[in-house]
């Protein structure tokens, strides 16, 4: 799998219509899949089910637009091999890896709240150097996507649900639409910190 890859609007719909399997849900089979992907994390006690959910998704939509289609195994089946992977991956990297996204995210607007671990090895990055990047990729946003990224992520459980309602009320974007959206958002921003920071 090629590093730093995040997806094309082109490769996104394509990823999309695989999903759907020929009848357009308008994005509902995605969230379904990603709301599924995150109870499978969920289930495996992993810390960061929504960012594992994101990375699977990215994963499958980047294998489809390398291979163009893949007809051999149902998309929800072969979302559920790869997400087998990301959660090996995960057990393998869970004492080295780098900060999960929505904790660096959540630490932006509180630096305080959270005591960000960082890696054991010689190349390790303290917090002070990982927030420094992620202020430098949000502030490569519009105000409103940095805005909207950040408040996203903010809150726990039903507040944060609570949240994300108001923002799509807000910006006049339905559930899905709203989800979509920090989707790419917080893509580009784990690609651009992950570039900046140089991690593996």
């Amino acid at each position: 799998m090629k590093k730093n890859w995040s997806p094309t609007q082109d490769s996104f719909q394509l990823f999309l219509q695989w999903l759907d399997e020929g009848v357009d849900s308008g994005g509902e089979k995605y969230l379904e899949m990603h709301r599924r992907l995150v109870a499978y994390f969920d289930r495996k006690n992993c810390l960061s089910s929504d960012e594992l959910a994101d990375e699977t998704l990215a994963r499958v939509a980047q294998k489809l637009q390398e291979q163009g289609r893949i007809t051999d195994i149902a998309p929800a089946h072969y979302c559920y091999v790869t997400a087998k992977f990301v959660f090996l991956e995960y057990v393998r990297h869970a004492r080295e890896g780098p900060v999960a996204m929505d904790e660096v995210l959540i630490s932006a607007r509180q630096p305080l709240a959270l005591a960000v671990k960082p890696a054991p090895d010689a190349a390790a990055l303290d917090q002070e150097q990982v927030l420094s990047c992620l202020d430098r990729c949000l502030k490569k946003l519009s105000v409103i996507d940095s805005e909207l990224i950040l408040e996203y992520y903010l809150g726990e459980k039903q507040e944060k649900i609570q949240r994300r309602r108001e923002i799509g009320v807000r910006l006049g974007l339905s559930t899905n639409a709203l989800s979509i959206r920090a989707c790419r958002i917080r893509t580009k921003v784990e690609q651009c910190v992950k570039g900046c920071c140089r991690w593996s």
